[in-house]
Order: C-alpha cells, then structure tokens, then sequence
C-alpha cells in the first residue's frame, strides 16, 4: 500500500524550531561496507551525506538500543570491509525503537513458574506418603555412591556454581553488554529475598506435612534449608543475564546445578522437593524481573531491513515505516509485525513485513483463551515460532493467488538475524476500505470484494480476519486481499461461514445490511448465505468489529435515551398547558384528571420508544436474508465451550468448598445436632418465610403503577430459584425487571424501579452497617465512641472519594456512571415522593428484610446454644458485612463468600468455631437451599401465567 502523508516520527525527541517533523535519516551501507566507524574517529559529514541518528546508551549497533543478542549486524558490516562513501549511504526514515521492551513471553514464564510452585506445594502438602516414599528410594539408590568421590564433586561443583557467573559477568562486561549484568544481579538479590521469605514461611507458618517435603534433620533438632539460599540467587542471574540461550555456556551450567543437587542430594542436605522449589523459585523470580524492568531491545531496525533486502538481491534507497492504526484495530494487528515502504534503485517499490519475537508474541493470551473457550474452531497454535509464521503466511499468500483471489504477491522472504523473518510483497497502490469514502463505495466495489471470498472459498481457504483494513482498493477499482497469515488451508465448513458472516458485518457497517446482503446473494448464492445465519454473533467476528459494534450499541441506546426524555418533557409540558386551559368551573374531578394525564403520558412514551427503537446491524442482516431464505436457520450455533463467568464461578466455588470442608473436619456435627434447640430452627424458618413479603414491599414501594402484591411475593420466591444458576445481584435484578415489564409497567420505567429500589437498598445496606459498626464498638465502654474499625472504614472512604476525584480518568469514568444513572433513576425516584405511602412501603420493606436476615441468623446461632456469646449489634454487622460481600461475589447466590464471611465474621466477634460454622450452615439452609424447590415452583408457574 501507498505510504501515509505522515510517515511515522521519532516519539523520543522533537524536532528543533523550523526543523523538518522527519526525523534525521539513518544511513546504512552496502554489504561490502567495513565495520561502522567508531564515533570518535567518524570523518566529519559532507552536505550530501545525512547526520547519523544518536544511539541509545548502552545498545551498540542498532537505533532502538539493539544489544548484541540476536542483532544481525547487517546495519555495521559487511564481508569485504572498506569504509562506507557518501554514495552507499542510504535513508530510512522510522522512530527510534524502544531500549527495552516488555516481552509476552517472559510473562508467560513467571505465570507457569508461579503455577509449577503451586502444584509442587499442593503435592506436598496432599501427598504425604509419595513424598516419603520418594525420599526413601532416592536414600537407597544414592546411598551406595563412594564417599571419595562424592566429596570431590561437592567441593568442586560448590566452586564451580560461583565462578560460572563471575565468568559469564566479565565476558558479558568485555562486549559492552553490562546492562544484562545490572539485570542479572537484580534478579539474583530479589530471589534471594524470596529464598528468606519462603524458609520463614516454611519454618514458621507452613502445614507439617509441605515442612517435611522440603526438610531434614540436621542433627540437634535442627531443619535444612527449605530453598538453599545461594542456589536460587544463581539460578535467578544466570537466567536473567541470558546464560541459557547460549549453548556452550547452558551445558556448563547444567552440569554444574545437576552436581550440585545431587552431592547435597546423596549427603542429606537437602530434599528432591526442595531442589525443584529452588529451581522454579530461581527461574520464576528472573523472568518476573525482566517482565518488570524489560529485557534489551533486540529488534531489528530499518538498517538491519536494508541488509536483509540486499542479500535476497534488491538495492534499497529508502524505507519509510507506515504507521500503526489506532483504535481498537492495534490490538489486533499489533502481532502482524512493522511494515515498511521501500524505494528501489530500480524498479518498483516494494512493501516489507517485519516479524519479530516479541511482536508475535502480543496477544499471546487473548488468542489462548479464544482457543481454550470457542469450540469447533480451529484457531492453530496460540504461538507459533518464527519459521512456522514465515511458512504459513507465504503458503496462504500463493495459495489464494492460485484460487484465483487478488492477494498481494509475496516475491522474498529471508531472516534478519535469529529474532526476526521478513516478507517482501509486490506494493499496493491502494486505500484500505476503511479509508475508502462511504460515496465511492459503489455496489460494483461489493460485489468484487465477494467475488475474493468465492474465490478463497472455492479451494477451501479461509481467512479469519476480513475486516476492513485487510481489503484494499487500488486505482483501479479491484479489492485486494491481505494479511492472510491468520488464514488457513482446507479449512472446515464452520470456519469457512464465519468468514461470511464476518465479510457481511464489515460491508455492512459500510454500506447497510440490505446492500451487503443483496450483494452477497448475487456473488455466493442465497444458500450460502443463509448458512452463515448461526455464526452471525459478535463471539464469532473479530476484535476490532466486536469492539465496533460494542460503540454502536451505546450510541443508539443513548439516542433512545433522549428520545424518551424528549418525548416526556413535551407531554408533561402539553399536560400542563391543557390543565392551565381547562381550569375554570367545569373542570373535571382531579382523581379522573390524574389518572387520564398519567395514561396519556404513558402512551406518549411508548409511542416515543417505539419511534426511536432501532436494530442492530446483525439483526438487520439476518432480516434482509430471512426475507430470501424465510427457512434459513437462525438459532446462534453453541461457539462457546465455557464462559468467564462459569469459569469465576468454579474456582469461587472451590476456594469456598475447600474452606468449608476443613472447616467441618474438625466438627462433630452429631452432638452440636443432637443438642441444638429446634424451637429456634423454626423461628430461623418462619423468618426466612417473612424476608419474602419483605422482599415485595421494598421493591413495590418503588413502582408507582398498580402490581398485585401476592404476585410479587411469588416473584421474590422464584428468585431464589434464579439465584442459584445466576449471581446474587444479577438474578434478582433481572427477575424483577422482568416481571415489572409482564405486569404492565413500561419496560424503561421498570428498569428505573428495579434501579431506584437498588439504590435505596445500597444506601439503607452502607447507612445500617456503620449504625451498627458504631453501636459495636459502645457496647463495652461507657461513653460513645466508635471502634477503631469504624474510624478506619470511614477514613477509608475518604481517602478513595478523594483520590477518585483528583485523577481526571477516574472522575470521568464515575460521573459519566453517575449521570446515566440519575438520568434514568432519579426521574423514577421524584415520581415516588410523590407518593408518601409508596416511599414509607418501601423504606419500610428494606429495614423489615434486613430485620428479618438478622433475626434469622440470630435464631440459628441460638439453635446451637450461643445466643448469649454475641450481641444483635455484632449479629447485624456480620450479616450486612456477608450479604455485601456475596452481592459483588460472580458465584450463583454468593456461594463461598457468604459462608466464609459470616463464618470468620461471627468467629471474630466472640462466637466459638464449631457454633459459628454450624449457625452458618443452618442460616444458609434456610434462605438459600431449602427455598430453591419452592422457587422452581414459582418460576414455573409465573412462566405459565406469561408473568415472567
């Protein structure tokens, strides 16, 4: 493609007052040039040849602070080494790369070394017996080693494990490279930290069974060293420093570690659990450090690109790098490597793709989870290496050209040093589609960007990114079709329709759906289209189209928003001239008035709605096909193979099992259930039972229209039902919400009830809790004043109101939440205080639902004798503490928050554990499990009567 106005700048430093806003040129030689002229011995610069660009500090040889790791050097020196002339140097015009980067990879190390710890503490911890069985094997076999011999290998491995690095440091330190060395040492003084804190943990806090795994005696009732405490600090620089990617050095090392481990293996000085635990503490700890403070830059500039193209025999002029987009599109082409203009001597120009390590590997995540939770799609490895990217891209890009599609022509590859491949393409002189004007995107450009995809579809090709930056319109009017290195061969019918569905979004953003439909229709068929119905989901479309749609989404609803605002101050504004008009000695009774006014309102609302409802694009597509293809499929298939949501739930859920069954191991529930006091287990009952006549009034006081209250009491019981397949502040929402639209409440003012009666509740829940925190911490001393937890939660607050309000993004993201909150609630809220025994009902029904939660924990701890251990004031701080956690917990009705938080809530405020966890137990039994049969009852039959 053509090269942008404004060729990317060096983001580092600006240009002087008049200066050019290019930044200088960077001149490069030919192959036969010698090696680069020191600075101090460079010959001055004569007029036709441009200054060089400055060095970072401490990165000799590239631009961007390039170390001598991976650099190909092709920017400095040639193989027949004469000096370079004024007439070999050549400009390209890029930003300086960055000295250091923060590499994917060495995430991805300190995450799987942080989880192999993990496993290998829970094998200790759970499996006691292997771990001993182990040790005792390796006694046995390592026992008949000659004494001689395993002393000799001791003192020399305890030698050679201290000047391994020292000699590394000073041959790092002769090439110039001290910068790995400062990374090193830091590395190897933070693992050696983590070392002191782990031998403490293990020593002082850790189960017996995780201290046997990693100690042994060492005579007079002393422990060895859970983690040795000069091996992980070497393992950590060793790594840090690059050590292991150099072969010769790599096997030193290992020889050196392995002997090491196996001498204080052989003498009891040490444990196979441990010497694994200091390897991973070493390994994890080094690669957490270079994440942290970045590993040198080892990506190739615009000079190394320049050497590249002349060993494949082009002779370069110029390279100017093309800017990278912005928007939600550069998180997705971010990992499709730079690109570059490149102007000949003679010929054409060319287009250039660089690759690296590092830009291959952004994304890394987001393309593993994709695989882990989309099923039925094959998306190839998560991460492939540089040769397999070079690969694949180069047999996409011949294959689509023999199916008979305009791909851009690849015409060289080579590799730039071990880090980096390039790809040398035909250039486009073109625009993108996304840059192509809505008017001259004609019907004729549609159908020829559909006749690419039935040519790729025809052999089986499939894409995997038709978005609009992937098609390019030249001068002539054809689209060309590009990054096809996500693609794949002889590709599956889903992928294949994924591809259309993905092809009709993107035009259809564009031109609308009836043209994107129309014009895919006539290219691929109706047939084929009406396929693609199941796939047309945002799962199954790109990042970037996602991210689109995402923003259109909130544009209409804000447009429905002011239409019904509109709508409504004209009718209230109608209203009130019509009652100024009318008022005299015939005017009608003000109860009729009232209600006449109230339903002519409602019915310019929903008028007002109906006129501003918009659908969405995908909707409108699967409209425009289902009128040719009426018995087209539209059920969405099942793309997803687990949601995040299920996937929170389930650690939640274990997290919180786990804590309770070593809870209840140490229970003995059946003398705590052959004492327990059944008198109070039915008043823990009938208080459960009364939360729900509660439960209606608090959320009826906020619906000014007329709702049956037992209808709304069965409604609150089918929530409990809902509550155990959705979280806690989800499900009842949504019930609500939903029921309140069935009873005739219009749908937006119903969301507004739902939303008010929340509001009051979170203020009600914050109000009753610190009431209650302060009256706990009076209990015990004669003068009022609150307990320490009181002030602390209170400065609290304080000092994240004022932190929200001096950070300007932070300010902004809370008011806009704010303002659409009040745009919609506080309108539902003054027409509620208009109503005073509407406001009292459900001001009244929250304090009643608190009230009844409390006594109903209060029953069930007296059930088990420990009513007189803790008072209402604790009971309630506890409860409103539980309940608050297991609403912003994602698990169905809070489960493991709730238990845990009142269980440690009621332990903490003096009640004993086998009584807390019992009463716990019990309080849950009665408000979430035993009315789950009753709510499915309820949910059914609401559903039968359409209520819901």
């Amino acid at each position: 493609m053509s090269p942008p106005n404004g060729a990317a700048t060096d983001d580092g430093a600006r240009p002087d007052d008049g200066a050019a806003s290019r930044p200088e040129p960077v001149p490069a030689t030919r192959p036969e040039a010698a090696p680069e002229t020191p600075p101090e011995a460079a010959p001055k610069a004569t007029p036709d040849v441009p200054p060089k660009t400055p060095r970072a500090e401490g990165a000799p040889g590239t631009a961007g602070g390039c170390g001598t790791d991976g650099a190909s050097g092709g920017d400095a020196e040639g193989p027949h080494g004469h000096a370079p002339t004024a007439a070999d140097r050549v400009e390209v015009d890029e930003p300086l790369l960055a000295a250091r980067v923060h590499r994917p990879s060495d995430l991805v190390r300190l995450l799987v070394g942080i989880l192999g710890i993990a496993v290998l503490l829970a094998i200790a911890a759970f499996a006691h017996g292997t771990t001993v069985g182990l040790e005792e094997d390796i006694n046995k076999g390592t026992g008949q080693a000659p004494d001689l011999l395993i002393k000799v290998a001791a003192l020399v491995s305890s030698i050679a494990v201290l000047l391994l690095p020292v000699a590394f440091a000073i041959e790092r330190l002769i090439k110039r490279d001290g910068l790995r060395i400062a990374d090193g040492v830091l590395a190897a003084v933070l693992a050696h930290g983590v070392t002191l804190a782990t031998d403490l943990w293990v020593s002082q806090a850790a189960p017996g069974t995780i201290q046997d795994a990693l100690t042994r005696s060492a005579g007079g009732g002393a422990l060895t060293d859970p983690v040795h405490g000069y091996l992980a600090p070497v393992i950590a620089y060793m790594t840090a420093v690059g050590m292991t990617r150099r072969p010769h050095w790599r096997v030193a090392l290992w020889v050196v570690l392995l002997l090491n481990a196996l001498t204080m293996l052989v003498n009891g000085y040490t444990t196979p659990f441990s010497i694994i635990l200091t390897v991973l503490i070493g390994w994890s700890v080094a690669y957490g450090t270079l994440y942290a403070v970045g590993s040198p830059n080892v990506r190739p500039t615009g000079q190394n690109l320049l050497a590249g193209l002349r060993r494949v025999g082009f002779q370069p002029v110029s390279a100017m790098r093309a800017e990278m987009p912005e928007g939600p599109e550069a998180s997705e082409v971010s990992d499709r490597g730079r690109r570059y203009h490149v102007t000949l001597e003679d010929g054409p120009p060319l287009d250039v793709t660089v690759v690296d390590r590092e830009q291959q590997a952004q994304g890394f995540f987001y393309r593993v989870w994709r695989r882990l939770t989309l099923r039925g799609i094959t998306t190839g490895r998560s991460l492939l290496s540089l040769r397999q990217a070079l690969e694949q891209e180069a047999l996409l890009a011949y294959a689509a050209i023999a199916a008979g599609a305009n791909a851009q022509k690849l015409i060289a590859t080579s590799e730039l040093g071990p880090d980096a491949v390039m790809l040398v393409y035909e250039h486009l002189d073109g625009r993108t589609m996304d840059s192509v004007p809505d008017e001259e995107i004609t019907d004729e450009l549609i159908r020829n960007a559909w006749e690419q995809v039935r040519a790729l579809q025809s052999r089986r090709i499939a894409h995997r990114r038709l978005t609009g930056d992937a098609l390019v319109v030249d001068r002539s009017g054809n689209v060309i079709l590009t990054d096809l290195r996500g693609g794949e061969i002889a590709a599956g019918d889903l992928v294949l329709r994924m591809d259309i569905a993905q092809m009709l979004t993107t035009l259809g953003l564009r031109v609308g759906a009836e043209r994107a439909v129309a014009s895919a229709v006539s290219v691929l068929g109706p047939d084929a289209v009406a396929d693609c119905l199941p796939l047309l989901q945002p799962i199954a479309l790109s990042r970037s189209t996602r991210a689109t749609l995402r923003r259109l989404a909130r544009e209409r609803a804000e447009r429905q928003r002011e239409a019904v605002l509109e709508s409504s101050r004209a009718a209230k504004a109608a209203r009130e001239a019509e009652s100024a008009a009318a008022a005299g000695p015939a005017a009608t009774p003000a109860a009729s008035s009232a209600a006449a006014d109230r339903k002519a309102e409602k019915k310019a609302l929903d008028d007002a709605l109906d006129g501003a409802r918009e659908e969405d694009l995908l909707s409108q597509i699967r409209q425009q096909v289902l009128l040719i293809r009426p018995q087209a499929p539209v059920e969405p298939a099942r793309l997803e193979r687990i949601r995040p949501r299920t996937l929170v739930s389930f650690i939640a859920g274990a997290f919180g099992a786990y804590y309770l069954l070593t809870q209840l191991a140490h229970v003995d529930f059946a003398t705590i259930v052959g004492d327990a006091q059944w008198g109070w287990v039915g008043a823990a009952l009938a208080f459960s039972a009364l939360t729900y006549f509660a439960a209606a009034m608090s959320l009826l006081g906020f619906v000014p229209e007329r709702v049956p209250f037992l209808r709304t009491v069965i409604a609150q019981v089918a929530g409990s039902f809902v509550k155990l397949v959705a979280p806690a502040a989800v499900g009842g929402v949504a019930l609500n919400t939903r029921f309140l639209q069935r009873a005739g409440v219009r749908p937006g003012l119903a969301v507004a009830s739902v939303g008010a009666s929340q509001l009051f509740g979170l203020a009600s829940h914050i109000l009753l809790l610190l009431s209650f925190g302060y009256l706990t911490g009076t209990e015990k001393t004669p003068e009022m004043t609150p307990s320490r937890a009181v002030i602390a939660g209170l400065l609290t607050v304080a000092v994240l109101v004022l932190v929200v309000t001096a950070v300007p993004f932070m300010r902004k993201f809370v008011v806009t939440r704010v303002r659409a909150l009040f745009a919609g609630v506080v309108p539902r809220m003054l027409d509620v205080l208009q109503r005073p025994k509407k406001l009292v009902t459900g001001i009244g029904g929250m304090l009643l639902l608190t009230g009844c939660f409390v006594m109903c924990l209060d029953a069930s701890i007296r059930a088990f004798g420990g009513g007189e251990a803790i008072s209402y004031a604790s009971i309630a701080v506890v409860f409103l503490a539980g309940n608050a956690l297991g609403s912003a917990a994602p698990t169905p009705g809070g489960m493991g928050a709730v238990e845990t938080t009142l269980t440690l809530g009621l332990i903490a405020a003096g009640l004993e554990k086998e009584v807390a966890i019992s009463a716990v137990l019990l309080f849950r039994l009665m408000t979430f499990w035993l009315p789950v049969l009753p709510g499915w009852i309820s949910f059914n039959f609401l559903t039968r009567k359409e209520a819901i």
